[in-house]
């Protein structure tokens, strides 16, 4: 006699089919399932489900049981008690989903149907609780669908013109001034800015933004200077009855008019991370006379523009003053560097390195790399203008923003790091770079080459590449905070994260003319930024701060600063000026760095970063230390050559 007959006959003769019960055996279990129907809420709803002590046992031990002890372990776990008490439970499970759904708006039925389907050993509740969790995704799924919906509805990039009020009624013109390095258009643009009642240049870089600060501040009217103000995100110096001011691109003020805005390197409207930046200055610059100052590839993303904000443009493309040429064959040794050389590397180790050689063999070096501060980097470019350096060694940094009496550039690579490989630079970059080479009005002509036969060969092809033209769409808008609070207006979300999500994935892009654009760093800071209880103000503003998160000493204190805040404690410098005489030239150059991004915070959030001053004061301290150390290197170099000698 087989198993199976045996409990064929056990469910016959103790009659479990008439009373909806089913003996069954699946998932390694023997078991009993109850059917019937629930009637709750207006439904009907047929079950097939096993009751809290429904497993009745394994197959192994199940075939060990006699007759007997199977149907006694029967009729113990089939009573009508047992029959009741699931009935009730599926009838207040009903009620409870059928009245969630009918908040939500959701058919119950789409969930409970699965209620008479259900081919599992596992007990009802887990049945129950495995359809809440869908319920549960479904709410979430129809709540994001909403969200992204009223995102949507909320913000619109084609109106982002519109959002900046003075602009919009100005009758602005713009006037773009594209050529190579040394074509003369920023000197251009900013003679124009000079002569305008009221002005403000606009710059990529606190070295540019300083250097044409102080460039405005020669100008005299009426036998008076001009007065200027300085804004940069780490430093301000404001002038009292300032006409004019010189900004990094960042900090432009769109709410004063003025007569004349200059932005400066407009091709950077294409850069990844700061794109957004120069979109915003060209939308938002509120001037009646607008200079785009940058390369020529930037002319038809410049046009489209001009044609989106309904503003008239003249276009000037400027030739370069002077001649450059590629030097005939490699450098190759660094004997035959000779002075008004600049030699680039493509990071900090490496333009040391270099500087070190050059220096043994008894140059004066001027060193210029990313890493240093604005005042530092400008102090050794004024020693190569003064005649005291011969050479300077530097990165790409070079080739933005620092004017210098260069005659020959040498390239030691054409290969940088891009933050996740070594590739070959781009070509506009190393035009940009070539094109420092040949100061008009100080040398006749601008030479370019390579240290060595590679890197020579992949300059000559480089520069020899027709420049690509910038897209005339996708033009890159980053999140503000009005943004961010009109997104959480409408989905209550509080989640810096989430919000940054929302604005790159559900704002309403129609025509793809502008883009949402965020990047990696900011995520990055906000998924952590997300775990203090801080609100979307703060949090906003501290992912923004401009600290490097690759530096660990750099990342704690922004750690510290944002736990701080959190937990509205006052954060206070701690200055010792003797510490910096301990400290490696790295160290000293990172602390440069921490101090300035305190001044950027206590700016934005004086209340509880109060000491400004003394970050301004430290920051400079500390870069006067780094030009120090970095002159005691190159004197100590070279005198190891003339010990040699």
């Amino acid at each position: 006699m087989t198993e199976e007959f045996d409990d064929d006959r056990l469910s016959s003769d103790l009659g479990l089919a008439q009373r909806g019960i089913a003996l069954m055996k699946l998932e390694g279990r023997v078991f009993l399932r109850f059917d019937g129907t629930a009637e709750a809420a207006g439904l009907r709803v047929p079950y097939a489900l096993v009751p809290a002590q429904g497993v009745l046992a394994k197959p192994s031990k199940w075939r060990k049981l006699d007759a007997e002890a199977r149907a006694a372990l029967v009729r113990e776990r089939s009573t009508e008690r047992a029959l009741r008490e699931l009935h009730d439970s599926v009838d207040a499970f009903v009620a409870e989903l059928a009245g969630e759904c009918d908040e939500f708006g959701l058919a119950p039925m789409d969930f409970l149907h699965s209620l008479a389907d259900v081919q599992t050993s596992e007990p009802a509740s887990v049945v129950f609780d495995r359809i809440r969790q869908r319920l549960g995704h479904a709410v979430e799924r129809q709540r994001e669908e909403q969200h992204a919906e009223r995102t949507r509805q909320s913000i619109n990039l084609a109106e982002y013109p519109a959002s900046f009020e003075v602009a919009r009624r100005l009758p602005r013109k713009f006037v773009a001034l594209l050529g190579p390095t040394n074509s003369g258009k920023t000197h251009k643009a900013m003679e124009a800015l000079a002569k305008a009642a009221s002005g403000v240049y606009l710059a990529p870089l606190r070295l540019l933004a300083l250097e044409n600060y102080e460039r405005l501040l020669e100008v005299t009217r009426h036998g008076k200077p001009l007065a200027v103000s300085l804004v940069t995100g780490e430093e301000r110096r404001i002038a009292e009855d300032a006409t004019h001011v010189a900004s990094t691109v960042e900090m432009l003020d769109t709410r004063t008019p003025v007569d004349v805005a200059v932005i400066d390197e407009i091709q950077m409207l294409a850069d990844r991370d700061r794109g957004a930046a120069w979109t915003a200055a060209v939308c938002g610059a509120p001037a009646r006379t607008v200079y785009l100052v940058g390369a020529p590839e930037a002319r038809r993303a410049v046009e489209a523009l001009a044609e989106r904000l309904e503003c008239p443009i003249e276009v000037h493309v400027m030739k370069r003053k002077g001649p450059l040429s590629m030097e005939p064959g490699p450098v190759r040794k660094v004997k035959n560097l000779r002075p008004g050389d600049a030699l680039i590397a493509f990071s900090r180790r490496d333009v040391l390195m270099w500087r070190d050689m050059v220096a043994e063999m008894g140059h004066s070096v001027a060193t210029v790399y990313g890493n240093l501060s604005p005042e530092v980097r400008r102090a050794q470019a004024q020693r190569f203008r003064d005649g005291e350096a011969d050479i300077v060694v530097g990165t790409d940094a070079i080739a933005m923003g620092l004017n210098m009496p260069i005659q020959r550039i040498v390239m030691t690579s054409t290969v940088k790091f891009n933050g996740v490989e070594e590739e070959e630079i781009p070509a506009p970059l190393a035009r940009q770079i070539a094109g420092r080479a040949g100061r008009y009005g100080i040398h006749e002509e601008g030479l370019v080459a390579g240290y060595d036969p590679d890197s020579h060969e992949v300059m000559r092809s480089l520069l020899k590449e027709k420049p690509v033209p910038l897209n005339t769409s996708g033009f890159a808008v980053a999140p503000t905070l009005e943004h961010l609070h009109r997104i959480a207006a409408v989905t209550q979300e509080t989640s810096l994260a989430k919000l940054l999500k929302r604005f790159i994935h559900n704002i309403d892009v129609p025509d793809g003319f502008f883009y949402p654009r965020i990047t990696e760093d900011q995520m990055e800071r906000a998924q952590w930024l997300d775990t203090l209880p801080l609100s979307v103000a703060d949090k906003f503003a501290l992912s923004l701060v401009p600290v490097s998160t690759k530096v660990l000493a750099l990342q704690r204190a922004w750690e510290h600063w944002c736990v701080a805040l959190s937990k509205k404690r006052i954060t206070r410098l701690q200055p010792d000026d003797h510490q910096l005489h301990y400290m490696t030239l790295q160290e000293v150059e990172d602390t440069c760095r921490l101090y300035s991004a305190y001044a950027w915070l206590g700016y934005r959030l004086p209340e509880h970063f109060p000491d400004i001053e003394l970050a301004l004061e430290l920051s400079r301290s500390a870069s006067e230390r780094v030009d120090a150390m970095l002159q005691d290197q190159n004197t100590s170099s070279r005198r190891r050559h003339h010990r040699r000698r």
